[in-house]
């Protein structure tokens, strides 16, 4: 009876930035800007791990395949959203666009705490980083961390398909996040809220926590480093991760384990916008900007010399 009362709908509108009147194009313009910067410099990060052979630039590598799978999920439906202030969107796409938005930023999370890891056994652990890091646990790592998060993905994906939503299918957001769609749904969400409950502390807390345990261990070993140029040679060899991991983390903590309460609409805009646009053009920024091998094989590659 309650079916027959509601005009059950198969497709959104996103609403996007509301009121940006003259500075749509500028917007528009930044954003474009941003992504083909972030796409250059993330396939540039890629191509790079043939030059640099070491488990840090696989991971890094990775790392680098979700920014640019992330980033081409969203961004360039992001920019129609923006041009024609709002578009509508199938269902079909909005679960998609969903489903492949979370994978690879779950996959993020596992890929730099293997990054962690990484560093804590090449800065502990020395003497055995060569024998335990071999490229086969290495492989195993990141085909766990991939396939993992995607059997996930695809089961909250499934658990979201059943959803039945009507009569509002406008969604104040630039693009298909889990909250927004949820909240549109006129069916009970009491199954797919617990699925997220019982999945986010193994994709977002266990990890970070894993990841501070991991440089209270490598900061302890620093400070007995007693030479001031090891202890500084040493810390940069982390620098570069441990500020994308305060990036990463700290702003999807902000926005999905923080009470949604304390924000409003267009906060949380914003920090999507900068975990989605922002985040994936500063990875390569700053890991090239602090890395020497990865700024000289850089250089080697685009002027096409054999190393």
């Amino acid at each position: 009876m309650y079916q027959e009362n509601h005009t059950m709908i198969s497709e959104f509108f996103l609403l996007g930035f509301q009121n940006l009147h003259l500075f749509k194009i500028p917007f528009f313009l930044l954003i474009l800007a941003i992504y083909i910067v972030t796409i250059s410099g993330n396939v540039l990060i890629v191509l790079l791990v043939y030059l640099l052979n070491s488990p840090m630039y696989f991971f890094l590598c990775h790392l680098s395949l979700c920014d640019i799978m992330s980033t081409t999920t969203i961004v360039p439906f992001m920019l129609k959203v923006i041009l024609e202030d709002g578009s509508k969107i199938s269902r079909f796409g909005c679960l998609s666009q969903l489903q492949v938005f979370e994978w690879c930023g779950a996959t993020q999370c596992y890929i730099l705490t293997v990054m962690s890891y990484d560093r804590y056994l090449a800065i502990c652990k020395p003497l055995q980083y060569s024998s335990i890091m071999v490229f086969k646990l290495c492989l195993t790592l990141v085909i766990c961390s991939w396939s993992s998060i995607f059997c996930s993905s695809l089961v909250a994906r499934i658990l979201i398909e059943t959803l039945q939503f009507c009569d509002n299918n406008l969604i104040d957001h630039f693009f298909c996040d889990f909250p927004p769609v949820l909240r549109l749904s006129c069916s009970d969400t009491t199954v797919v809220e617990i699925e997220a409950f019982l999945v986010i502390p193994f994709v977002l807390v266990l990890p970070f926590l894993f990841v501070v345990v991991t440089y209270v261990y490598i900061f302890f070993t620093i400070i007995g480093i007693s030479s001031s140029t090891g202890r500084r040679k040493t810390f940069s060899t982390c620098s570069s991760h441990l500020t994308v991991v305060c990036i990463f983390f700290g702003t999807l903590i902000s926005i999905y384990v923080s009470p949604s309460k304390e924000y409003t609409l267009n906060t949380d805009k914003f920090i999507s916008l900068f975990y989605t646009v922002v985040t994936p053009l500063l990875n390569p920024i700053i890991y090239s900007l602090r890395n020497q091998e990865i700024r000289k094989s850089a250089t080697i590659l685009l002027r096409g010399r054999n190393v």
